[in-house]
């Protein structure tokens, strides 16, 4: 019978086996349509509406309330249809939060793990042509312990020793990775770098804790660091011998530095930590 019909169809004209194959591949994207249409349907069901959120991780400055009021509204749909990657960008454009994971968990649960946050300066983005001794800067906001600059509200922030970063767009991280070198060092003076700026021209200067202010030049960070650790291994001898303060240095001269203590202005080469009144 299956031959008879093989047969009877290679009899029929051209024109007609295309038609009829035509209808056979309307009939089945029919079929798959009504199926997927249905699929779609059931999937939006108030039976799959996700039930509850389960957050993980690290949730100090999120309350319930906060993410409830900042993220809840941004998720759409139930747990078939609920688009993941929309869902994690609503958790993450919650304030504090850096990185947040999204799961679905059957039948009708979301597993959502945070990751903040975490301050490591303060940061004021140097307006454009400004000097490292400009104040004109903008949108004081935060960096995190990656060197990412980031919009929280600065209130929240408990660590009141935070550094200031002041620099042009994209320098953040490189900043904060100069400051941790430095600071090290300038804790041997018993100080704390409180502040450091970098020109457009890529010039830097270190503002400390009790109030000193130091020019460290242009270079690349292992001259900037090495010019500063020179500096501070030959500091004491001059503020022994002067019995002054620090105010302000200059580290961009060739063969030394210039000190300025209080009540005395002073040169000295780091070869031979010899000052000479001015």
């Amino acid at each position: 019978m299956a031959a008879n019909s093989a047969t009877l169809q290679q009899q029929l004209p051209p024109d007609v086996r295309v038609m009829n194959g035509v209808a056979a591949l309307l009939l089945v994207g029919l079929a798959l349509t009504i199926l997927a249409y249905g699929a779609n349907w059931l999937a939006r069901r108030p039976v799959f509406a996700i039930r509850a959120v389960q957050v993980e991780g690290d949730v100090d400055r999120n309350s319930t309330a906060t993410l409830r009021a900042n993220a809840l509204p941004r998720l759409s749909g139930t747990f078939l249809t609920m688009n993941l990657q929309q869902a994690r960008q609503a958790f993450e454009g919650v304030p504090w939060v850096r990185k947040a994971t999204v799961q679905r968990v059957w039948p009708a649960r979301l597993k959502v793990k945070l990751e903040e946050h975490q301050p490591s300066a303060y940061w004021e983005l140097k307006a454009e042509g400004a000097d490292a001794q400009s104040d004109a800067a903008v949108e004081r906001q935060l960096v995190n312990s990656f060197g990412e600059v980031f919009q929280a509200n600065l209130g929240d922030v408990e660590d009141e020793n935070l550094p200031t970063l002041s620099g042009p767009a994209g320098s953040a991280g490189h900043m904060l990775m100069l400051w941790k070198q430095l600071q090290p060092l300038t804790q041997t003076l018993s100080d704390s770098a409180e502040r450091l700026d970098l020109s457009g021209r890529g010039s830097w200067r270190l503002k400390l804790e009790k109030g000193a202010e130091i020019e460290l030049g242009r270079g690349s960070d292992a001259e900037v660091l090495a010019r500063y650790q020179q500096f501070v291994l030959t500091l004491t001898q001059m503020t022994s011998r002067y019995q002054s303060e620090l105010l302000a240095a200059d580290l961009r001269h060739r063969d030394g530095y210039a000190l300025r203590l209080r009540g005395v202005s002073t040169t000295t080469t780091p070869a031979t930590g010899r000052g000479k009144n001015k």
